[in-house]
């Protein structure tokens, strides 16, 4: 099932299902009035929701309502416990120290990289990215996510899958410019790491098919700047450590409530002609092949959209579509 959440003045909104067409919708209020109350009481809720949606999908629901560009929805979760942000893809990590000139760290392939960011105010799909400086240098990075149940402390690996309740991607807005300075106090990121954005919609596993897999998702991740196709990346081929290993990871010295929100970090690939999921790698691959970079960061203008299709051509997630303005 597909889950979304619609703006209606209120905090957190109002928990809907949408169609597998992703054209319609239905209120889930008599089962559950947001998304975090749904998790909350998830082994009660799931299968509820999970009927509603079929019965959406088979006409079944008088009260069903159109769902378009115009529908107001916000983030699936407009507000988690926690954003936890891993890094999963290691030419990523290469890439992006080479490009501040700092080496791999030694565990590169036995020890996640995370950082935890802001949840408290998180983006919907359409939202603007807010730039009040150029100089701080906006970059995007397109992820997966996953929103979770309540993790035991000590989780193991072979246990995690059994905590993820959704899937969604995410955009990960950093301002590069701002991350080295960050960095060398030897604290970790705060400024450089603004509000994430989300994508319309929330995917329980199962609606993933054969494509979710061993904590992974293969299907290609799409990113677009200024309609311009800028990364077509298998977003489980080179994901050296899955969501299943950052659960363990996380869990290690805590436990953690559901409605946490788990991202798998920027999603990356060795291979150049299947492009970039932030302009960093664009930047340091110009930058080995000739010296110097020359894409520039995001400028007020640009507008970078986000989008994940399966095999049947099916807007698994609906779209990430951002402006960048001026704030």
């Amino acid at each position: 099932m597909r889950l979304a959440t619609v703006r209606d003045g209120s905090r957190d909104g109002r928990l809907v299902v949408v169609s597998s067409d992703g054209r319609r919708m239905a209120s889930a209020a008599a089962i559950a009035s947001t998304l975090q109350s749904a998790l909350d009481d998830w082994e009660r809720t799931a299968p509820r929701l999970a009927a509603l949606a079929a019965d959406l999908d088979a006409g079944r629901i008088a009260g069903a309502e159109p769902l378009d560009e115009s529908t107001p929805l916000g983030p699936p979760l407009p507000r988690a416990y926690e954003w936890i942000d891993g890094s999963a893809y290691l030419s990523h990590v290469v890439l992006v120290r080479r490009a501040r000139g700092a080496e791999p760290p030694p565990t590169l392939r036995t020890d996640p990289l995370v950082y935890q960011g802001g949840s408290g105010v998180l983006l919907g799909p359409r939202d603007d990215i807010e730039l009040p400086d150029v100089a701080w240098g906006c970059d995007f990075e397109a992820e997966v996510a996953v929103i979770l149940g309540d993790v035991p402390r000590g989780t193991s690996a072979a246990a995690a899958e059994r905590y993820i309740r959704l899937v969604m991607l995410v955009n990960d807005v950093t301002l590069r410019n701002l991350v080295p300075d960050e960095l060398a106090k030897g604290f970790g990121f705060f400024q450089s790491k603004p509000a994430s954005a989300f994508s319309p919609f929330a995917v329980t596993p199962d609606e993933l098919g054969p494509a979710w897999r061993a904590g992974r998702l293969h299907l290609p991740l799409r990113t677009y700047l200024d309609d311009r196709l800028v990364g077509d990346i298998d977003a489980g081929a080179e994901m050296h450590f899955s969501f299943c290993d950052l659960i363990a990871h996380i869990a290690r010295t805590r436990s953690f409530t559901a409605g946490t929100i788990l991202g798998g970090g920027t999603v990356s690939t060795e291979d150049p002609a299947r492009g970039v999921s932030c302009l960093a790698e664009r930047r340091m691959r110009e930058q080995l092949r000739d010296g110097r970079p020359t894409t520039p960061f995001l400028q007020p203008g640009n507008r970078v959209r986000i989008e994940m299709f399966d095999d049947a051509g099916r807007n698994v997630f609906g779209s990430i579509d951002q402006k960048v303005v001026a704030a």
